[in-house]
C-alpha cells in the first residue's frame, strides 16, 4: 500500500506542480497587493455632497413628467456635473437619466460628457487621453452596458468606465488591477472569463491535489521510519 501510494503521490505531484505553483504565486500576490489600490479607491476624488431640496425635486420631477417621460419603479435623485438629475429605472426598460432643471432626458450620455464625469471622479491633474465606447462584456469590465471607457495617462494606465444610461462611474481599472486579474485567472484556472469557480480544470486539479494529500498521509509513517521500526521489532521477537 505504501509503495503504491508513493508512486501515485510522486507522479500526481509532478503533474500538479504547475497549478500548485499558480495557486501559491497568485496567493502571495493577493496577500501583498492592497485591495484598495487594486480597485483604485485611492484615486477617487472626494466630492462634497450637494443636497437637493424637496421643493426643487418636486418641481424638477414635474418638468420631467411634462416632457412625456415614461413611468418607472424607482426614482433616484442625485447630482451629476453639479446639476440635479433624476434616474428613473425599473422593469425591462433601460434606466433613463433626466435633468431636473429642464426636464430633458440626458441618457445615453455622449463621449464628451463621459470624459467630463471621469475627469471629475479621477483624483489628480491628468486629463483623459482617449474615450472609447464599450458595448460588450469582457474580463476587464462586466458592468452596465453600453458604457464609455475613459483612459488617463497617469503612469498606471488607469481607465474609468462610465455607464451611458446612468452617468455613474461603474469601474476603475489600472495596470495593478490587470495584473491582479491575471493572477486571479491563474488562481481559479479560468483563463477565458476570469470568474468561473466551476471549471473542469479547477475541479480536476483540486480532486487530484486531494489524492496527493491522502497518499502523502499514507506514506507518512513509512517516511518517519515507523514501518522499519515495526519490522525490526518483529524480527527481534521472532529471533
Amino acid at each position: 500500500m505504501t509503495r503504491l501510494s508513493a508512486k501515485i503521490h510522486k507522479w500526481l505531484a509532478l503533474l500538479l506542480a504547475v497549478p500548485i505553483l499558480f495557486w501559491f504565486v497568485s496567493g502571495l500576490f493577493f496577500a501583498i497587493a492592497p485591495i484598495e489600490k487594486v480597485r483604485s479607491e485611492h484615486m477617487s476624488a472626494e466630492a462634497a455632497p450637494s443636497p437637493i431640496s424637496i421643493q426643487n425635486a418636486a418641481v424638477g420631477l414635474s418638468r420631467v413628467a411634462a416632457s412625456g417621460a415614461m413611468p418607472g419603479e424607482k426614482i433616484e435623485l442625485r447630482t451629476m456635473m453639479e446639476r440635479p438629475v433624476a434616474l428613473v429605472s425599473g422593469g425591462k426598460d433601460r434606466p433613463r437619466l433626466y435633468d431636473l432643471e429642464s426636464g430633458v432626458q440626458l441618457s445615453p450620455i455622449n463621449a464628451g460628457t463621459a470624459a467630463a464625469i471621469a475627469e471629475r471622479d479621477h483624483a489628480g491633474d491628468q486629463r483623459p487621453i482617449r474615450v472609447e465606447q464599450v458595448t460588450g462584456n469582457s474580463p476587464e469590465y462586466r458592468g452596465a452596458l453600453p458604457a464609455w471607457r475613459v483612459d488617463f495617462d497617469d503612469g498606471a494606465n488607469r481607465s474609468l468606465y462610465v455607464a451611458a444610461d446612468t452617468g455613474a462611474v461603474a469601474a476603475r481599472r489600472s495596470t495593478l488591477w490587470r495584473v491582479f486579474d491575471f493572477f486571479w485567472s491563474l488562481h481559479i484556472l479560468d483563463f477565458k472569463e476570469h470568474e468561473d469557480f466551476n471549471t473542469p480544470l479547477l475541479i480536476g486539479a483540486t480532486a487530484l491535489a486531494l489524492v496527493v494529500i491522502v497518499t502523502g498521509i499514507i506514506m507518512f509513517p513509512s517516511r518517519l521510519g515507523y514501518n522499519s521500526w515495526r519490522r525490526r521489532r518483529r524480527r527481534a521477537r521472532e529471533g
